[in-house]
C-alpha cells in the first residue's frame, strides 16, 4: 500500500501534525481487519537533495521509522520496521508477515530509483505484495515508481484505490463536473504565474473567480493602479489584463480586492493602515485584503452553490493581517451550512481552515494540494492513470 506519510518533524523528530497518517487509518484498518497483512511504502522530505557533506543519505533526519511506534499506536497493532526499502530483508520480512500485522519499508526516496520511475525498482517492490492498494494522493500527480510505475506489475483486479483517493477523486469531480451553480473559485497566494493555468481552466468552469493574496497586486499594476511596494511580477502585465479580457468575453466575474491592509514592511509589528488597492503609496505594501473587499468577497461566497478555495488572502500567519483569510474561511464554512458544495486545496487553504478549527465544517479538505491543482487544471494524474488504465 502506498500512503502519504509525508508529515512535518519537530528537531526530535515527533510528529506535529499527524493529519496525513490519520487519513490513511481506514484503508489499512479496513485490510487488517479482513484478514490481510499490509507493507506500507511512502516517501518522507526530500532526502536526495539534503545530502550529508560526504555525500549520503540523512537517514537520522528522513528516516521513517520515526514513525513507526506512532503509527503503531493509532492502529492499536504492532508494526514492524524494515531498514531498507527493497532487497533481501524486505522480502524476508514481508514474506514472514501473518494476516493483521503490518511492516513500515525504509523512505522510498532512500532510492534514486524511485523518482525517476525506474521500472525494475518498482517490480521488486511490487514483489512484497499480492494486491496494490495506492491512497497516497498528495503524490498522485508524481510518475514515481512507487506511486505509478509498479501497478503494471500486478493485474488490474489486483489494483485499487484507498478509501483517501477515492475520496479525493470523487469530490474533485463534484466541482468538475455538473456542479452547482452559481459556482464561485476562490484564489490567493502570492504569483499569478502559478495559478495561471487553473485560473485560465477555471474561465470555463465557474461563474465567479475571487482573487485575492499577492497575485492580486499584478493584476492592479496592469490596469495602471499605484501598488507602492507590494508583491508584483511585472512581466506578468500583459497575461493579467489578457484574463480580464477573456473573463469578460465568457460572461465569469473576475472580483479584486478594493481595498488592502498596507503595511511599511514586510514584518508582523510594521505599521499598517488600509488604503484602496489600487492607490498604495510608494513605501508601503498590501499584506491583507480590507474591510471592504471582505464584505464583497463574503456576499459573491454566500450566493454561491459550489465553492473551491486555494491559497490565502493575505500574509495569514502574521496575525496584524491574517483577517482577510480568516473572514473568507468563516464565510465559506457559513455558506456550506447553507447548502454550498466546498472544497478547500492546496496546503495554505487547507492550513488556514486547520488552524481555525473549520475543517469539519467545510465540505472537503483536500490532502493534496499539488495533485488537487493539477486535476483541477485538467491534467491526467499518472497516480488514477496507472490503476484505472
Amino acid at each position: 500500500m502506498r500512503v502519504d506519510f509525508n508529515v512535518p518533524l519537530d528537531k526530535q523528530y515527533n510528529i506535529t501534525d499527524d493529519t496525513r497518517m490519520q487519513q490513511a487509518l481506514p484503508t489499512i484498518k479496513h485490510v487488517l481487519n479482513r484478514g490481510g497483512a499490509v507493507v506500507l511504502m511512502s516517501h518522507l522530505g526530500r532526502p536526495l537533495a539534503k545530502l550529508n557533506e560526504d555525500g549520503t543519505v540523512n537517514v537520522e533526519k528522513f528516516t521513517l521509522d520515526h514513525l513507526t511506534k506512532p503509527l503503531a499506536e493509532m492502529l492499536g497493532t504492532r508494526v514492524s520496521f524494515c531498514p531498507e526499502t527493497v532487497g533481501e530483508t524486505a522480502s524476508k520480512m514481508a514474506a514472514a508477515l501473518r494476516p493483521g500485522e503490518v511492516l513500515l519499508l525504509e523512505n522510498t526516496r532512500f532510492q534514486k530509483e524511485e523518482e525517476k520511475g525506474d521500472v525494475e525498482f518498482a517490480k521488486k517492490l511490487a514483489a512484497l505484495g499480492d494486491i496494490y492498494v495506492n491512497d497516497a494522493f498528495g503524490t498522485a500527480h508524481r510518475a514515481h515508481a512507487s506511486t505509478t510505475v509498479m501497478a503494471q506489475f500486478f493485474p488490474k483486479e489486483n489494483r485499487t484505490f484507498g478509501f483517501l483517493m477515492e475520496s479525493e477523486i470523487e469530490n474533485a469531480g463534484k466541482v468538475l463536473n455538473n456542479p452547482q451553480r452559481p459556482f464561485t473559485a476562490i484564489t490567493g497566494g502570492a504569483k499569478v504565474s502559478d495559478k495561471i493555468v487553473l485560473l485560465e481552466r477555471f474561465l470555463d468552469l465557474v461563474d465567479n473567480i475571487i482573487i485575492g493574496g499577492g497575485m492580486a497586486y499584478t493584476f492592479f499594476k496592469a490596469q495602471g493602479g499605484q501598488i507602492g511596494n507590494s508583491l508584483v511580477e511585472a512581466d506578468k502585465l500583459d497575461m493579467a489584463l489578457d484574463l480580464l479580457r477573456k473573463a469578460e468575453a465568457k460572461g465569469v466575474k473576475i472580483y479584486l480586492p478594493v481595498d488592502s491592509v498596507v503595511a511599511d514592511k514586510f514584518d508582523a509589528a510594521a505599521n499598517f493602515k488600509t488604503t484602496p488597492s489600487n492607490e498604495i503609496p510608494d513605501g508601503w505594501m498590501g499584506l491583507d485584503i480590507g474591510e471592504q473587499a471582505i464584505g464583497s468577497f463574503q456576499k459573491v461566497i454566500m450566493d454561491s452553490k459550489t465553492i473551491i478555495w486555494n491559497g490565502p488572502m493575505g500574509v495569514f500567519e502574521m496575525p496584524n493581517f491574517a483577517n482577510g483569510t480568516k473572514s473568507i474561511t468563516l464565510a465559506v464554512a457559513k455558506a456550506t451550512k447553507g447548502g454550498a458544495f466546498s472544497l478547500v486545496g492546496g496546503g495554505d487553504s487547507v492550513a488556514a481552515v486547520n488552524q481555525m478549527g473549520l475543517s469539519d465544517q467545510v465540505s472537503f479538505v483536500s490532502t493534496g494540494g499539488g495533485a488537487m491543482l493539477e486535476m483541477l487544471e485538467g491534467k491526467e494524474l499518472p497516480g488514477i492513470k496507472a490503476i484505472t488504465a
